[in-house]
């Protein structure tokens, strides 16, 4: 008899006495199913928070900053220099036939939410001429874009409805000066985080600065990526260099990933352990009671091997339906749920990359807790089990 038939017989067997110990059976899937279920509903802050941030990304929008975008004082372009880059080939131009090349300079104001009154800080975007060729998803829904050279901002809805005077009419103190809230807007798939535009020569004059921090262009096509490196290349006076927008997304959110994924998969781990610990020792009184079982078909020719194989088998198979369910009811309590991080508005997303996720951690759960039963299970000496009761 060769060791696949054995083994589909003897798990057959195994498999039809479960319901003579159902108690022993839902311990197992419970202790999974608990496990796989805070795993999997962790790791969905850590997926809806990467959707939200990427929520806009094009493959066709790249950011020119300087070489020294890592320093402590950051990106710096000068103003003669982005008139420079704007006329490079590779860049696309809008229906005037003028390059989308958009410059920015982000500064920090303050602001005081609705619900309790503490202040926040957050960016101010100055943009250059062309942010809505640049963004086409950026949509007023009330008021109109800023003016340039006037104290005029943009704030998304979010921010109106988070933060104290942030609607269209408002007025609102930075450096000094009022400024008017000249319009609200949505911008397409990236939520949760307050936006706020204005010109940026205007923040310039405001916060003083002889350049901008980046430099964002709408690309002709995404392979006009590198025609636009080598022109920069090719330009002695230009000391900077592109990067893709997704790029930049990833790494602005690296951090927060990063801990939420280590929070998840430590938590995780501490259930795992637990599970497989709660496993192992149903998965013992599950051998103890065929002792005499497994005696018998070794005796009339079933190899140790094939009694290992079918109680690892027994072991994944019982922690397959409670990876399910732990997925299932993550799924129906948490996919979508709104969550917060320093000020961060997110949907958690449960998708089928942690469902499959979910599966490999149960059946890792399956293979350590049923293997040192398996090893038990065909230790036995038959002469032994066969006296057992």
């Amino acid at each position: 008899m060769d060791f696949l038939r054995q083994l589909g017989m003897l798990l057959h067997m195994n498999l039809l006495g479960v319901p003579r110990r159902l108690g022993l059976v839902c311990t197992i899937a419970i202790g999974v199913t608990c496990a796989v279920g805070v795993l999997v509903s962790m790791l969905a802050m850590s997926v809806g928070a990467r959707r939200a941030a990427m929520g806009n990304v094009r493959p066709d929008r790249a950011s020119v900053l300087s070489f020294d975008a890592g320093s402590p004082h950051g990106s710096y372009i000068p103003k003669d220099l982005a008139a420079l880059i704007a006329a490079l080939p590779g860049i696309r131009r809008n229906s005037r036939g003028q390059p989308i090349a958009v410059p920015e300079v982000e500064v920090y104001v303050q602001a005081r939410r609705k619900d309790s009154g503490n202040a926040v800080g957050f960016p101010m975007i100055g943009a250059g001429a062309g942010l809505t060729d640049y963004a086409p998803e950026l949509r007023l829904t009330s008021g109109r874009m800023f003016h340039p050279g006037l104290r005029e901002l943009i704030a998304s809805n979010d921010c109106a409805r988070r933060y104290q005077n942030f609607s269209v009419g408002n007025k609102r103190l930075v450096a000094g000066g009022e400024w008017l809230v000249a319009g609200n807007f949505d911008l397409g798939r990236t939520t949760g985080r307050c936006f706020v535009y204005a010109d940026a020569n205007t923040v310039l004059s405001t916060f003083p600065s002889g350049g901008y921090d980046d430099l964002n262009v709408m690309l002709q096509s995404p392979a006009a990526f590198d025609e636009l490196v080598n022109a920069i290349k090719g330009n002695p006076q230009l000391q900077v260099k592109l990067e893709h927008e997704a790029e930049l997304a990833e790494a602005s959110e690296q951090q927060v990933n990063r801990m939420l994924n280590f929070v998840s998969y430590f938590v995780g781990a501490i259930l795992g352990v637990a599970a497989t610990i709660g496993a192992a020792n149903s998965l013992y009184a599950l051998v103890d009671s065929r002792r005499r079982q497994h005696a018998t078909l070794l005796a009339i020719g079933f190899t140790r091997a094939v009694v290992v194989a079918s109680t690892l088998a027994e072991a994944i198979l019982l922690a397959i339906p409670g990876a399910l369910i732990g997925a299932g009811l993550a799924w129906l309590f948490f996919n979508g749920l709104a969550a917060s991080l320093r000020d961060f508005n997110f949907q958690l997303a449960v998708t089928p990359y942690l469902v499959v996720l979910s599966i490999g951690w149960a059946l890792g759960i399956g293979v350590i807790s049923g293997l040192l039963p398996a090893v038990r299970a065909a230790s036995v000496p038959v002469t032994v089990a066969l006296r057992a009761k």
